[in-house]
């Protein structure tokens, strides 16, 4: 058995959590809101983000970050990518430095253009061999209900794979390793543009062909992308390239699509906003994952398209259209 430290208290980080219980490990989460603490602990629910979920009875959550920073073997980070390096700043002199820290972040940081394990390791010092990513097609409200499902555990550390593995194996969940971190890394973060952009396809009434054509060139953008930045190429074939990419365009559990689909619909980023409040990563992430394909010289006509959308700068028809105005030989 080992101790866990989950930082973040929402749909993922306590799901994650009910996962650790399972295989058998005792994770403590950490969380900002008083209410959904107080709830885990009392009720072993949390009706905020996991409706009628009943969470394992040893499940515990605090509010007080030092307490969950000694408390663990290891950290699993589970809050906005966005607001990572803001949280890392202000936890530095109390976070832990020599454990491993297990990324669960799909974004690309805006303005920066880096990945979340990136910030992990430029703001806090964390060796690269501490690092790890669990990433895949993984719907918090799918795998709470314990419905199977497979993940990548992704590190250049063969020990950080194989804990990864064990802290999260169930019979439920299968976790396969990976050394490939930057492919994972790059995919995860990637594939919520593209939900973007099948949800907004859906959003403005189109079929499935459009739908298949968007995901099938996005999953090609993707995969060209993160080999210009060594990723391995099989990667992008697998949970956390097509897995994920499947998973989030295809669902409407999926707050990427869903945000796509009220940006069709309604017309205008403006409209997606008021009807979808949550974080939506393919949204915060657009631009930034943009420009780290223009550094090398990458063009991704999906991602650009829906940058611009994200900027409020083009309607779902101009988008559609600047799409079918890309030139055939312009993705080989």
């Amino acid at each position: 058995m080992s101790r866990v430290t989950v930082l973040g208290s929402g749909a993922w980080g306590t799901t994650l959590a009910q996962v650790l219980c399972d295989a058998g490990h005792e994770p403590l989460i950490w969380g900002r809101n008083q209410d959904v603490v107080a709830e885990i602990n009392s009720s072993h629910t949390n009706s905020r983000f996991l409706k009628g979920i009943a969470l394992p009875s040893s499940l515990e959550a605090t509010t007080d970050i030092e307490r969950a920073c000694v408390f663990g073997e290891s950290i699993v980070l589970a809050i906005p990518a966005q607001s990572l390096r803001e949280n890392l700043r202000a936890w530095k002199n109390i976070f832990p430095l020599t454990l491993p820290v297990i990324s669960t972040l799909k974004g690309i940081e805006a303005g920066t253009a880096s990945r979340m394990t990136e910030v992990v390791m430029e703001e806090l010092g964390v060796e690269k061999s501490l690092i790890g990513l669990i990433t895949g097609p993984n719907l918090a409200a799918e795998l709470s209900l314990r419905q199977p499902a497979g993940a990548v555990g992704a590190s250049s550390s063969r020990g950080i794979q194989n804990l990864i593995v064990d802290l999260f194996t169930t019979s439920y969940f299968r976790i396969y390793p990976s050394e490939d971190l930057v492919g994972c890394e790059l995919a995860g973060a990637a594939k919520s543009v593209v939900a973007l952009a099948v949800g907004m396809t859906i959003g403005m009434g189109l079929g499935e062909n459009t739908q298949a054509m968007v995901i099938t060139r996005g999953l090609s953008e993707v995969a060209r992308f993160g080999q210009s930045y060594g990723a391995n190429p099989l990667t992008f074939l697998g949970l956390a390239g097509m897995g994920d990419i499947v998973a989030s365009c295809g669902s409407s559990l999926s707050r990427n699509r869903q945000f796509g689909e009220a940006y069709g619909r309604t017309g205008s980023m403006a409209g997606a906003r008021a009807e979808v409040a949550s974080t939506v990563e393919g949204v915060a992430s657009a631009s930034a994952i943009r420009e780290l394909a223009h550094q090398v010289g990458i063009e991704v006509p999906i991602i650009e398209v829906m940058a611009d959308a994200v900027m409020g700068t083009i309607t779902p028809e101009q988008a559609m259209a600047r799409l079918m105005a890309v030139s055939t030989l312009a993705e080989l």
